[in-house]
């Protein structure tokens, strides 16, 4: 594909020559004379100046650069949109596995995809288009809408309910039983039924090896647009609101609530019945055991307001120093005051 035609797709503003061929994409130091790249990050700019690429994605205010350049509004997501034009995943044709099992009283979809040894339970629906890889398991009574897709050895657990276009990548678990455990009398933890389903948006990721908990009582709650990293706990009763990103390896705990537009970065950590409001960001390694107003952006562990925690880091970084100053000073003055304790004899 040539530029100008690249530039026409993306609905790009193309500056250079619009008949370079264009075989793919990489990364600003990777690219290839035949690939395109981007510039999102002001910290890369300088190596537009020196990439091999054929042209580099950039906003409209970009400084002109010998390479030709791609201009629009967001370069990240047109490089994202031609990802999606040079690399064409596999595709499933539609049809049953003779492996595959799938109870009488399931209803499956128009053109789905259910690949060797899957499991789909009693009562359950699955809406069109939908892919269930290998080894994929739904409870009975799950209710999951169309263009579902689910990887190998993904679960989705008794009565829960999905909406469209939700991908479960592999080993993602939807409704696994939430952590509750009562005390009784002798000493002993008694298991605490977990009666809710977990409740899934539209247009839903949920990364690889995720636990998404279900409730004691009510629901968990993921909301439309939802992007759910590697490894993440959501525990019981948690609701997550439209469009909130959780990344990878942070948790909630039981009855967490999560506005719209959020971000929880790698690692973070939210105790249980704390309300973080929209629009919150959570920097990595932070750790909320508070309500959280909208808007807010915290680090740290117990976590505080970020622009007090930078000050507080580059403060810590210089306590052996403060110290040996301290430590000076006292010593100084010991020594003063000793002198004076002399002089007064």
């Amino acid at each position: 594909m040539n530029l100008a035609e690249l530039a026409k797709q993306l609905g790009a503003e193309l500056q250079g020559d619009g008949a370079l061929e264009v075989t793919g994409v990489r990364g600003i130091e990777e690219a290839s004379p035949t690939e395109l790249t981007f510039v999102a990050n002001p910290k890369y700019a300088a190596l537009a100046r020196t990439t091999r690429a054929a042209a580099v994605l950039v906003t409209p205010d970009f400084p002109a650069i010998e390479t030709a350049t791609l201009r629009l509004a967001n370069p990240y997501l047109a490089f994202a949109q031609a990802l999606g034009i040079f690399y064409q995943p596999p595709r499933y044709a539609p049809g049953v596995h003779p492996t595959a099992v799938i109870d009488p009283t399931a209803t499956i979809g128009q053109d789905a995809h259910i690949g060797a040894y899957a499991v789909i339970g009693p009562e359950v629906r699955v809406g069109n288009f939908a892919t269930i890889l290998s080894h994929v398991v739904l409870y009975a009574g799950a209710q999951i809408g169309d263009y579902f897709f689910a990887h190998a050895h993904a679960v989705v657990r008794e009565g829960c309910v999905l909406g469209n276009h939700v991908t479960l990548e592999n080993g993602a678990i939807v409704g696994s039983d939430g952590f509750g455990f009562a005390k009784d009398s002798a000493g002993n933890w008694q298991k605490i039924p977990q009666s809710g389903p977990v409740q899934i948006g539209n247009h839903v990721d949920i990364q690889a090896n995720a636990c998404i908990d279900r409730a004691t009582v009510g629901a968990t709650v993921i909301a439309d647009g939802a992007k759910i990293d590697n490894l993440v706990q959501v525990g019981h009763g948690s609701s997550i609101g439209r469009n909130t990103l959780v990344c990878a390896q942070a948790g909630l705990a039981g009855s967490s609530v999560v506005g719209a537009n959020a971000i929880l970065a790698g690692q973070a950590g939210v105790a249980g019945h704390c309300t973080l409001g929209d629009g919150v960001i959570l920097t990595a390694q932070s750790g909320v055991s508070h309500d959280v107003p909208a808007g807010r952006m915290l680090s740290g562990s117990p976590a505080f307001e970020n622009r007090s925690w930078l000050r507080a880091v580059a403060a810590f970084q210089r306590l052996p120093e403060m110290v040996r100053r301290l430590n000076s000073l006292e010593k100084s003055l010991r020594s003063s005051d000793a002198d004076g304790k002399e002089g007064s004899r």
